[in-house]
């Protein structure tokens, strides 16, 4: 399968994930609204997501795929086999006391991440007793992250990248089904969300198992102490972990910026929780489209490239996905920029959802969209890093964007309020990107490919072109007083998009840029 064929597919299948969460965001804010037991629940989810990214999907499989390929290239299956038995083993083992000492510490939790939280008791009671019910999430998620690991390796990348979908259905139909009853039962509604979190963690590591062992990987997990110190003393498991270590601490740096600003939003306005949250929502269509697809695709094959000592063809990888991110990002970002407001009424402006809901949502997702291209551009530059083993490096910059971003915040938040912290995150994102990009080309792990500057310039002149239709049709339409024709609305923000997106390709067209080279190039 060629990297552009594997990319497209793990990103239509993405794109259904993100347009099933789009949905279930839409119906949460239609049956809830943005109030404060609402930023209870998002707060409680994001403490297993924070810890799922940062022991599942973030270190773990930063340090575990490397290896694995590595160990593939090396010693064949049988040697991949040995590592995926040991590291699940090791994995399972602490996932099972980190879900026993999230539940007890959960009231510690709530306070470490959202303390502004305790100017509505019952908000505050709320949010602890549902990361109660919902910190086991992370037991599921890590072990999806192992899964897909090894899936992805062996470039099956169907099943990991559909997985999602099915936590997003499971909210959905605990909405729909059990919103009704838990209002009969005189139970608040909002915990009908626990419930589809844990059926959607379950189910997605329930799809993959079969795939597993469809490639004869499904692994052994020992379940006694003896299992456990063999797992511990394997040279595969061993270096993982040395590789986990620094790269913990470089994943626990966006976590702990993300834990800052959600501290910082509960103290401001009611909502401001829940209005980065459906920013934050949106966002992720190009980040998960273009990022997450990039580096879930490249990290196993340039792992394998310097196993093989393939500097060629390690380069030529990275310059391939960079430019992809270029054609892609820095026009979602100006769309961001000028056409937030229509993206978001569209979208998000029904039930509950009030006017000045989708106005500071958009006045949020208008200060990410500065950093798109960065925040994109990340998950393609930091497995550069991590493909060769080296973790220390991207944590180290991660460190110092993390202290930019809080220092941007200082002066940001007080006069911007909640869009201040978008606006940070998305500058702190451009000086990580910008950092791990000068890093690979200085150490010749990215060499440019001829062609850039010419490159860059078809696509700063399309963008342009896009921007200004966008900028016109944000202002030449209503899109507030439309929610009483929503139809109407959708149809028209579908036709703003395919118009701007005909005008930005063949722009480039004429500019003369060939897109089938990004087709056949891998």
């Amino acid at each position: 399968m060629s990297l552009f064929k594997a990319a497209s597919t793990v990103s239509l299948l993405t794109l259904a994930s993100r347009i099933t969460g789009l949905l279930r965001d839409l119906l949460t804010a239609a049956l809830f609204g943005a109030t404060a037991l609402t930023d209870a629940f998002y707060v409680a989810f994001r403490i297993p997501n924070l810890f799922r990214r940062v022991f599942g999907e973030g270190a773990f499989s930063q340090a575990f795929v490397p290896v694995l390929a590595a160990t593939r290239q090396k010693g064949g299956e049988a040697a991949a086999k040995t590592v995926v038995d040991h590291v699940s083993t090791v994995l399972a083992w602490t996932l099972l006391v980190l879900c026993l000492a999230g539940v007890v510490g959960a009231p510690l939790l709530v306070w470490a991440l959202a303390s502004g939280l305790k100017k509505t008791p019952h908000a505050y009671d709320a949010a602890v007793v549902m990361t109660r019910v919902m910190f086991p999430y992370i037991g599921f998620m890590s072990l999806v992250a192992l899964v897909g690991g090894v899936l992805n390796t062996w470039k099956k990348f169907a099943v990991p990248a559909f997985a999602p979908v099915l936590l997003n259905v499971s909210l959905i139909v605990a909405m729909l089904g059990l919103v009704p009853v838990f209002r009969r039962w005189g139970i608040e509604p909002i915990y009908s969300q626990c419930v589809g979190v844990m059926v959607g963690g379950l189910l997605q590591l329930a799809i993959q198992w079969p795939a597993l062992r469809g490639i004869g990987m499904w692994p052994r997990i020992g379940a006694s102490r003896d299992a456990f110190r063999e797992a511990m003393k394997d040279e595969g498991t061993r270096q993982v972990l040395r590789l986990m270590l620094p790269a913990l601490l470089g994943v626990s740096v966006a976590q702990i910026s993300l834990l800052i600003n959600t501290q910082i939003a509960s103290y401001l306005a009611p909502g401001s929780v829940s209005w980065l949250n459906a920013a934050d929502r949106l966002m992720e269509f190009p980040t998960a489209l273009l990022g997450v697809a990039l580096g879930v695709v490249l990290m196993p094959q340039l792992a394998a490239a310097r196993a093989g000592l393939d500097t060629e063809r390690y380069s030529t990888m990275l310059d391939w996905g960079l430019r992809l991110v270029v054609l892609l990002a820095v026009p979602s970002s100006a769309a961001l920029l000028v056409f937030p407001e229509p993206l978001v009424a569209t979208l998000f402006h029904y039930g509950a959802f009030r006017d000045n809901d989708v106005v500071q949502v958009a006045l949020a997702l208008g200060g990410y969209g500065t950093g798109l291209l960065g925040l994109v551009a990340i998950k393609v530059l930091a497995p550069g890093y991590y493909a060769s083993h080296d973790m220390k490096t991207p944590m180290r910059i991660a460190i110092v964007a993390l202290v930019a971003t809080q220092l941007l915040n200082v002066v940001l938040v007080p006069r911007l309020q909640h869009a201040g912290l978008a606006l940070s995150i998305g500058l702190g994102a451009l000086l990580n990107a910008g950092w791990l990009l000068v890093g690979l080309w200085r150490r010749g792990s990215w060499r440019p490919a001829a062609g850039w500057t010419l490159f860059l310039l078809q696509v700063v002149a399309a963008t342009a072109l896009l921007a200004s239709f966008l900028a016109w049709a944000s202002t030449q339409f209503d899109w507030l007083a439309l929610r009483a024709h929503a139809p109407m609305r959708a149809g028209l923000l579908a036709a703003v998009l395919a118009v701007a997106a005909l005008i930005y390709f063949g722009a480039l067209r004429i500019g003369g840029l060939r897109l089938r080279q990004f087709v056949t190039r891998w």
